[in-house]
């Protein structure tokens, strides 16, 4: 289950730790309620929440913290991270929760749902900082809970590896320096610390005592190397751990683990997974099948013009990647002549970077009807059924051909991190005026920043931009 929702230990402690104050905060509103001289009078008693309010705080507090992020410990390494995000998810879920006493406990005193609001929140950021400060002075008083680390590789992996270290200073880490057998580093710092010597000296500074950890960070060339490390921290009382250099590899995240006690690291893992995976997938099942049921006589008018005004079907089934490279068949509203595909090399430019350029203003392929359809996007409506289906999502980085993401770049390929979908980060911010499959700045903004209030915030603009109609041919 931890693995499914995605939370690490300190995750769990403080989902677990959430709960019990939130009910908490809900319970002080009750006596702040009567306690406190504001508000119309009230009769003993009348300040009691039935346990269904503090079910439904409960799960929309949660939902809202966790889609912010505040038990992702990759998000909240800081204090002002925390404090952040743990606000922004109390907001929401004060917010959430309001809409859902609207339509159920009306009765319940705004006053009292305020003072919840207040005292919940409250509690949360006072228990985090609570915690912080307890490791803090655990680290400082207790030296077996300090993790003092050397670095053995000075490069990019090494570096990665020491902020790694200086982030989780909140847990008792301490970056004592590095390890580099190159000249040119000798003596340098790096991130504040500096290369204490070769690494031929490791087994001198391991037995001075200084060290609770070394991590090895050095690249794959150098197995003898690291092979030789291990050997000599073998003979002193220190915890080695090595870092394989294959995370640039990765397309967006990198996790080790073990089965059967074979270390195994994945390149490819989901981006949106856990809590965030299944809040995203509800969110596309009960939108796209609302829209489904509101625009059905539209679509089915749209349809029957297309089969009147030109040869051919009125939807257009056309091969696209999807999410981790997995090939579907994209439904449209057809737009173009029906032989439109065989035309295609001929509309093709390559720009003097060899960038092929595939979509142009003037298509001599598009069809009357066609280039309005396309001009308010009315031709991508039939995906909300690839939506349905779990090929796609609302939201998301745009399908793209296969032909071209054979011409992509390695770091292009991160854009399939995440569900590719109808609309997206790059729709609302010029459209085709930049190639799709040239966008990829834009969708690698999605897949690092997602959240579902980022969903939020793209269809809400998404009718704003199609009205306007930039960039659309």
């Amino acid at each position: 289950m931890r693995r499914a929702l995605g939370l690490g230990p300190l995750g769990w402690v403080l989902l677990a730790s959430d709960v019990l104050l939130i009910a908490l905060g809900f319970w002080l509103s009750s006596v702040l309620r009567r306690a406190l001289p504001y508000g119309q009078p009230i009769l003993p008693g009348g300040t009691s929440l039935p346990w269904v309010i503090y079910v439904m705080a409960g799960a929309s507090w949660i939902f809202s913290l966790a889609e912010w992020g505040a038990y992702d410990q990759r998000r909240i390494l800081r204090w002002y991270q925390e404090f952040s995000r743990v606000s922004m998810g109390g907001v929401t879920g004060s917010l959430l929760l309001a809409g859902i006493l609207y339509l159920s406990f009306r009765e319940v005193s705004r006053l009292q749902f305020f003072y919840s609001s207040i005292a919940t929140l409250a509690l949360i950021l006072a228990a985090r900082a609570g915690l912080r400060l307890y490791y803090r002075a655990v680290g400082r008083s207790r030296p077996g809970w300090r993790n003092r680390v050397l670095i053995v590789g000075a490069g990019d992996l090494g570096q990665r590896a020491a902020r790694i270290v200086l982030n989780h200073s909140r847990w008792g880490y301490t970056l004592v320096g590095f390890l580099d057998d190159d000249p040119a580093k000798a003596d340098q710092s790096f991130l504040g610390h500096r290369v204490l010597s070769p690494l031929n000296d490791i087994s001198e500074i391991a037995a001075a005592g200084e060290l609770d950890e070394v991590w090895i960070c050095l690249p794959a060339r150098s197995y003898e190397r690291i092979r030789w490390v291990v050997t000599e921290l073998e003979k002193h009382p220190v915890r080695i751990k090595i870092a394989p250099d294959f995370f640039s590899l990765a397309l967006v995240r990198a996790r080790a683990e073990v089965m059967a006690g074979i270390p195994l690291i994945g390149l490819r893992e989901p981006v949106i997974e856990g809590l965030s995976r299944v809040a995203k997938r509800a969110f596309d099942l009960l939108l796209a099948t609302l829209l489904l049921l509101l625009l059905a006589i539209p679509m089915g008018l749209i349809g029957l013009a297309i089969r009147l005004s030109s040869e051919g079907p009125a939807l257009f089934r056309q091969t696209r990647v999807g999410e981790n490279g997995v090939l579907f068949q994209m439904l449209k509203f057809r737009t173009m002549r029906a032989d439109a595909e065989a035309l295609q090399p001929q509309v093709n430019v390559q720009t003097a970077k060899g960038e092929i350029l595939h979509k142009q203003p003037g298509d001599p392929r598009v069809t009357r009807i066609g280039r309005f359809l396309r001009r308010y996007s009315l031709d991508e409506l039939p995906q909300l059924v690839n939506v349905l289906v779990g090929d796609m999502s609302l939201v998301g980085p745009r399908p793209e051909l296969p032909w071209l993401v054979d011409r992509y770049d390695p770091w292009q390929r991160k854009r399939f991190a995440v569900p590719q979908g109808l609309t997206g980060w790059w729709q609302v911010n010029g459209r085709s005026d930049k190639p799709m499959h040239l966008s990829t700045e834009d969708d690698l903004y999605y897949v690092y920043n997602y959240s579902l209030w980022l969903d939020v915030l793209i269809l809400l603009r998404t009718p704003v931009a199609v009205l306007l109609g930039e960039g659309a041919f």
